[in-house]
């Protein structure tokens, strides 16, 4: 359901949120090795969320991307928004076109109270919440 770019936008974010703040900004570089991540393709990623407001970013010597306040009270739902689009989670899991509320595949009503569970949840988690649990290892990142 999360694609590969969104995993890799997520990760590349809760970095930021763990490792930077306005006074200490982070480059790609910086970024790209710990997750594992080519350099120009996270590099895109993060132009994107920045563009968007999910990050913060400034440019010269000095410059890099970070977490102000108000992105780390983001939620991980809006990070895959920007990347997939919300309709990545309103597709079919069998990837049928014609697949909806009266017309349902084999697997639509085993998958919408899945699918509404995780949305919400994925709304309801900020930055800062997923931030805050890695830096107290009750979760793992590699980081």
């Amino acid at each position: 359901m999360i694609s590969t770019s969104s995993k890799y936008a997520i990760k590349a974010v809760l970095f930021l949120a763990v490792h930077s703040n306005e006074n200490k900004k982070v480059r790609v570089k910086t970024i790209a090795e710990p997750i594992n991540v080519p350099k120009a393709y996270i590099a895109k990623l993060l132009q994107e969320l920045s563009k968007q407001h999910i990050i913060s970013s400034t440019r010269g010597p000095k410059g890099g991307f970070y977490l102000s306040e108000d992105n780390l009270e983001r939620s991980i739902m809006d990070i895959i928004e920007v990347i997939d689009g919300e309709k990545k989670f309103s597709t079919c899991i069998l990837s049928l076109k014609s697949c909806d509320h009266d017309k349902p595949c084999p697997l639509h009503h085993s998958m919408n109270p899945i699918r509404k569970k995780l949305l919400k949840n994925l709304k309801n988690k900020t930055i800062k919440e997923a931030s805050i649990q890695i830096s107290e290892g009750d979760v793992f990142l590699p980081l």
